[in-house]
């Protein structure tokens, strides 16, 4: 009996832990990106409202934005939300206000990252911001 026991929670273990999670969840991946903010290709972030896609770093590349409430630089990973197995990159709409999942056409504000149209029900994953006079340093 207790050998029956011990392999019927050993099996309820395994089960639960093989589980597929469907909440849309982006991996942790280990980020340190850094240059100078006199950098021509960061060149679009002295200005309020520009973004900036950095390949190479995160899960599908980052995306830098200079905020327009407050000025401040964030930074996002590229990867969508929705289905981020298939590892769609955002691209920046022509308004430079949001951004479009190419693989489900989900939209997200780019002032926070949240979603701004369906399918997407959580926001870009967003990652640490450090800046001096003159450099810039993303990391999580």
């Amino acid at each position: 009996m207790k050998l029956f026991n011990t392999l019927t929670l050993f099996s309820l273990l395994l089960s639960i832990g093989c589980s597929k999670t469907t909440d849309n969840s982006l991996p942790n991946v280990y980020v340190s990106y850094r240059d100078a903010l006199s950098s021509p290709k960061l060149n679009k972030l002295s200005s309020a409202g520009n973004a900036v896609l950095i390949d190479g770093y995160g899960i599908a590349g980052l995306l830098l934005y200079k905020r327009v409430t407050d000025g401040v630089i964030v930074a996002y990973d590229r990867c969508s939300t929705v289905n981020p197995d298939k590892r769609c990159a955002v691209t920046i709409d022509n308004n430079n206000v949001t951004v479009t999942d190419p693989c489900s056409q989900a939209k997200f504000n780019l002032e926070d990252g949240q979603p701004s149209k369906a399918p997407a029900t959580l926001g870009l994953k967003r990652y640490s911001v450090y800046t001096t006079q003159f450099e810039i340093v993303v990391s999580n």
